[in-house]
């Protein structure tokens, strides 16, 4: 993450952040929980809607957590669902215990069948009270494609385009999804708000920085933009 500028990730504080918004939420969740745990933070992975059980990682208890942060390793957690393979947001005596405990707690609290962006339906996304940062991701690969082909609840996208399933999303489009509080800002409200626009190849690095430019000319400061690569990340992107 040597090409991410958030602040956040070295200001040493507690912190308990929510990614929302299109595909590539969960690879950026494991991402950040990597680097967390790397540099000593007691960190833990969990979900407020449904997330794949990890292969490695997984804890089912709090006496498991703590053993994984003992190791130097983040924890994942959350209720098994049955059948499914996958987890949900974990009880209410997990969660207070592990709210006490992680230094740094992160939270896929948005569903996108891994498409590249999604507008919310009226129960997205799930932000707790304790939330203090959110996360909006989209993919590049949704610029050039129609609104139905590269968007999750498309049909929501009538008012904020005023138009229908046909419209193109190019990178005025693109930002103002991200920007909007009926896209991927919806529920924010007072938190912190960042950016992570994904599959930023080196081929797109024009696109990436248009995009950029226009959430920087509607005032999102720039050290809250990720433009984050399929790889390495687009540090010239970046402009760091």
């Amino acid at each position: 993450m040597r090409d991410c500028p958030w602040g956040f990730l070295r200001d040493g504080k507690k912190h308990i952040i929510s990614l929302v918004g299109g595909g590539g939420k969960t690879t950026i969740m494991y991402e950040l929980a990597d680097f967390f745990a790397a540099r000593g933070k007691r960190t833990a992975a969990t979900t407020t809607t449904h997330i794949w059980r990890p292969a490695a990682n997984y804890a089912a208890d709090m006496e498991q957590v703590r053993a994984l942060w003992r190791q130097g390793r983040y924890a994942v957690v959350g209720e098994e669902e049955a059948g499914s393979g996958k987890l949900v947001a974990p009880q209410e005596n997990f969660w207070a215990a592990l709210l006490a405990c992680a230094e740094i707690i992160l939270i896929e609290a948005d569903g996108a069948r891994h498409m590249p962006c999604k507008l919310p339906a009226a129960h997205e996304p799930v932000l707790l009270p304790q939330c203090d940062i959110v996360i909006g991701v989209a993919g590049l690969d949704a610029l050039g494609r129609t609104l139905e082909e590269a968007c999750l609840r498309w049909q929501l996208g009538s008012e904020l385009f005023a138009s229908g399933c046909n419209v193109l999303l190019d990178e005025r489009r693109l930002a103002a999804l991200l920007l909007s509080e009926q896209g991927t800002r919806k529920a924010v409200g007072e938190r912190g708000y960042y950016v992570a626009l994904n599959k930023c190849d080196a081929a797109d690095a024009a696109q990436a920085q248009r995009v950029r430019e226009l959430l920087l000319a509607a005032g999102m400061p720039p050290e809250r933009i990720w433009l984050r690569g399929r790889e390495t990340g687009c540090d010239d992107a970046n402009g760091i």
